[in-house]
């Protein structure tokens, strides 16, 4: 049984509210007083602002993740994935993590120009870069701003190893650049496919490319020689658990050689957004799938601790991860290891600048 009561439930959004974020002082969140049947569509448009930002390359050192940087074109995401772990950061803008996450998104678009002058510094040591971790690089905004596209032309221009992690059919845009990067070797492709059922689909990440569209782009991508993988995340249990072998088997029959899995994770505020999907969307599922999580997040909807925020721990955890690796053995997936190439990098010469300088004067010494 599915219901949709909520008066400020949005077509085409995933959350169903628009709580302040958590520093804010005051908490303001729109109330029914039976006055107002619904809000329309109009009043909730995506608006995007542009960033200034300084910096491009975010550095990491989680032991959970195989990459120790990355970039993120933009922030907050119009494809609305009511699951998203990056929405708490929403709250550091003084937004919410709810609506505002997916209707008030920010663009950086001097993102290339910074890219080149991060990876020209002295010392600088390449290794991939990871595109999609927070937000998605090919939402929506892309089709227009290209800011990704531009990233992807300085990797190419200067060799430099990148991964892509989108939930976008868009990515074949960039098919004459990818294709270029896989055969140096600097590239790798994954497409997340959380559910085969588009309706899930729809309410779980109403703005994303369907699941269909997402099998093609890894079918387009690994016919053209673009090394191409696949994310089953968030796993989410009693809602698309069930469904990673025909999810992981359609990957493989498109194409995709490599595969992945995460468990939702409900970090701050998105414990409190998913809560309240479950009761507009699914209400008879609610108690089912948080009481399986918490046996997974020992005893909480989230664990943020190393080692265990992606995986989860506890005997049903174990079986979910067996169950994973049994299955990825079956299809032929992760056979082998691909390490991109970073022996062919050249730094960028930046024009006017004091590196500039120093190369000039080292060349005629």
């Amino acid at each position: 049984m599915q219901v949709q009561n909520s008066p400020w439930l949005m077509r085409g959004r995933g959350a169903v509210s628009n709580s302040s974020g958590r520093f804010e002082k005051l908490n303001r969140e729109p109330v029914s007083d039976g006055w107002l049947s619904d809000i329309v569509e109009s009043q909730v448009k995506t608006e995007v602002r542009e960033e200034n930002a300084k910096h491009i390359l975010t550095r990491n050192k989680s032991p959970d993740i195989p990459f120790d940087r990355s970039i993120n074109p933009y922030r907050g995401c119009e494809h609305g994935c009511v699951y998203c772990f990056a929405r708490p950061t929403h709250a550091y803008m003084g937004l919410s993590p709810g609506l505002d996450f997916e209707t008030k998104l920010f663009a950086k678009p001097n993102a290339a120009e910074l890219l080149k002058a991060e990876i020209s510094k002295r010392g600088y040591e390449p290794k991939p870069i990871a595109m999609g971790t927070n937000t998605d690089p090919y939402q929506p905004i892309e089709k227009e701003r290209r800011i990704t596209r531009e990233i992807l032309k300085v990797m190419l221009e200067y060799n430099h190893p990148v991964t892509v992690l989108t939930k976008s059919r868009l990515v074949v845009r960039d098919m004459d650049l990818l294709v270029p990067l896989a055969e140096k070797g600097l590239v790798r492709v994954s497409l997340s496919v959380t559910t085969l059922d588009r309706k899930l689909a729809r309410l779980l990440e109403p703005r994303a490319s369907t699941p269909v569209r997402r099998l093609d782009a890894i079918k387009l991508l690994s016919d053209a020689g673009v090394p191409t993988g696949m994310m089953f995340a968030p796993v989410i249990p009693a809602l698309n658990d069930h469904e990673m072998e025909e999810v992981l088997s359609a990957a493989a029959h498109a194409g995709a050689k490599r595969a992945n899995y995460i468990l939702l994770r409900l970090p701050l505020e998105l414990g409190g957004l998913f809560e309240e999907w479950l009761s507009e969307h699914y209400p008879d599922r609610k108690s089912r799938v948080l009481n399986r999580l918490r046996e997974m997040r020992g005893g909480k909807v989230n664990d943020p601790r190393f080692k265990h925020r992606m995986k989860g721990k506890g005997l049903e955890a174990e079986l979910l991860d067996q169950r994973f690796r049994n299955l990825c053995r079956r299809l032929g997936f992760n056979a082998g290891e691909e390490v991109l190439n970073t022996d062919d990098f050249r730094a960028p010469v930046l024009q006017g600048g004091q590196f500039s300088l120093f190369d000039k004067l080292a060349a005629t010494h």
